[in-house]
């Protein structure tokens, strides 16, 4: 199901999202844009349950960290 909805975006992104559908990474600027929000979402339930972790184990070591951006290639 889809609901349609109405934003105020700055102009740079409209761009952006033009630029994207018109290079065939987009098959609408719709699109682009639920594609968008639906990563923005993801990456917030990522980030609640690194805090879960953090709030159970404590914060990662200098060594833990490094180790994770390795494997993540950050």
């Amino acid at each position: 199901m889809r609901s349609r909805v109405t934003v105020t975006v700055d102009q740079e992104a409209v761009r952006t999202a033009e630029a994207a559908v018109a290079a065939g990474r987009a098959p609408s600027v719709s699109a682009w844009v639920a594609s968008a929000m639906a990563e923005r979402a993801r990456r917030e339930s990522l980030a609640d349950v690194l805090a879960e972790i953090r709030a159970d184990l404590g914060p990662a070591t200098d060594e833990e960290t490094a180790w994770a951006r390795s494997v993540l290639g950050l």
